[in-house]
């Protein structure tokens, strides 16, 4: 199985229906990507996964961090 973000390989599955094998999650262990396999092949399919939001992982290093929540305004 392939990461449809970042097209790793390092991925697992990560928790199934608890009944008939509903479903499945799987997550990448390169990007922490998680999806579910009853979503669209838009989503599941790493050739169908828009381009916009491919990540490549040599490049993860160089990515800003997400900035800190600021604390709350008291009123």
């Amino acid at each position: 199985m392939m990461c449809p973000r970042c097209d790793s390989k390092d991925v697992e599955l990560l928790t199934k229906a608890p009944k008939d094998d509903a479903w499945e999650v799987h997550i990448c262990n390169t990007c922490t990507f998680s999806w579910r396999s009853t979503e669209g092949e838009h989503i599941t399919d790493p050739e169908k996964y828009d381009k916009r939001f491919k990540l490549n992982p040599e490049e993860f290093e160089s990515l800003d961090q997400i900035p800190p929540i600021p604390e709350l305004k008291s009123k």
